[in-house]
C-alpha cells in the first residue's frame, strides 16, 4: 500500500535530485530517505528512481506517481484539517501565501481577527507573487493564496482569462486602481489626472514581473513602448526612485497604503487601470472550517 509519507519523500527527491538533499529539506537522515524509497518501490512493484551520475532521475512510473502526488497530498491535507476542525476550530492550520502589498494591508487585520476568534488555529504566511502563489496552491504548498489579475490582459499575457482560475474557489476581495507617480516639480505634478500617453517620453520605473508585463501592454495600447530604466519588486523602492526624480511609475493603490513616499505626487491615470484582488483556495480545502474562516476574514478586511 502506498503511504502519504512515502509520497512526500518522493516529491522531495524529485525536486532536489538526491537523497541527501531531500533529507536536508525534510529534516531527516539520508538512510531514512533511502529506506522509505525502497518501501515505496516495493509497494508500487516497480522502480521509481534511477541514479544518473550524482543525481536521482524519475522513471516513467516515478513521473506518473509524482504527477498524482500533489492532488493526493492536497486531498489528505483537506481531510486532516477537516477532522481537526470538528472540535470547533480549537485546532487546525492554515498556510497563507500573499503578494507583498496584500501582506502589508489586508493580511494583518484578517489574521489578527482569526487569532482573536480561533486562538487554537495556527496560521503561517509566506510571500509569493502570482502566478507562483497560485502554483503553490495547486501543488499543495499552501491552503489560501492572495492573488491578483489585471482586467485588461488576456490569459496568454498572465491576465484575467476566462479559465485561469476555473478549477479554484475564488473569493473576490476588491478592485484596485493603479495610480501614477511623478516627482514633485514634474510638469504634470499638479494635474488631477493624466492620460498614459502623456508619459510616453518619460523614463519608467517598473514593479513586479506581472505588473511590468501589464505596464508594457497598457502602454502599447496607447501607442508607445515605455523606456524602463529601473525595475524592482519593492514598492517603497519604486516610490523612492520616483521621489529622487529618476522616472515615473504606476503602482496599485493598495501598495501605496503602506508606502511613505517623499517627493512624490500621485495622479489618477486615464483610462483607469484596474486589477482584481482575490483570495483563492482549492474546492476541497475551502470546505475546511479554518480555511473558510480565513477567507471570510480576508473579505472583511478588504471591505
Amino acid at each position: 500500500m502506498i503511504e502519504a509519507r512515502h509520497l512526500r519523500v518522493l516529491r522531495a527527491v524529485a525536486g532536489t535530485g538526491s537523497f541527501s538533499a531531500a533529507a536536508r529539506e525534510l529534516g531527516c537522515t539520508q538512510p531514512a530517505v533511502s529506506q522509505q524509497m525502497k518501501a515505496l518501490e516495493s509497494s508500487a512493484g516497480t522502480a521509481l528512481l534511477v541514479r544518473t551520475g550524482r543525481e536521482m532521475r524519475l522513471t516513467q512510473a516515478g513521473e506518473a506517481l509524482v504527477r498524482h502526488a500533489a492532488g493526493i497530498l492536497a486531498g489528505l491535507t483537506a481531510a486532516e484539517e477537516e477532522v481537526a476542525a470538528i472540535a470547533g476550530l480549537r485546532a487546525g492550520r492554515v498556510r497563507l501565501a500573499s503578494f507583498p502589498s496584500g501582506s502589508s494591508t489586508l493580511v494583518p487585520s484578517a489574521l489578527a481577527a482569526m487569532r482573536a476568534q480561533h486562538p487554537g488555529t495556527r496560521i503561517s504566511l509566506v510571500e509569493a507573487e502570482p502566478p507562483r502563489s497560485v502554483r503553490m496552491l495547486r501543488e499543495g504548498d499552501c491552503d489560501v493564496a492572495l492573488a491578483f489579475r489585471y482586467a485588461a490582459l488576456g490569459a496568454a499575457d498572465g491576465g484575467s482569462g476566462d479559465t485561469e482560475w476555473d478549477d479554484l474557489v475564488v473569493r473576490p476581495l476588491l478592485t484596485d486602481r493603479l495610480v501614477g507617480l511623478v516627482p514633485e516639480g514634474h510638469r504634470l505634478a499638479d494635474a488631477e489626472s493624466v492620460g498614459i500617453g502623456e508619459l510616453a517620453e518619460e523614463s519608467w520605473i517598473a514593479g513586479c514581473p506581472r505588473c511590468r508585463r501589464h505596464l508594457v501592454d497598457v502602454c502599447a495600447r496607447a501607442g508607445f513602448t515605455p523606456r524602463i530604466d529601473f525595475a524592482t519588486d519593492d514598492y517603497p523602492a519604486v516610490a523612492g526612485l520616483v521621489g529622487a526624480g529618476l522616472g515615473v511609475a504606476v503602482l496599485p493603490s493598495l501598495a501605496m497604503e503602506s508606502v511613505r513616499a517623499k517627493g512624490v505626487r500621485r495622479i489618477a491615470v486615464e483610462p483607469a487601470v484596474l486589477r482584481e484582488v482575490v483570495a483563492l483556495s482549492l474546492p476541497d480545502l475551502a470546505k475546511v472550517p479554518a480555511v473558510a474562516a480565513t477567507l471570510d476574514h480576508l473579505a472583511r478586511a478588504a471591505a
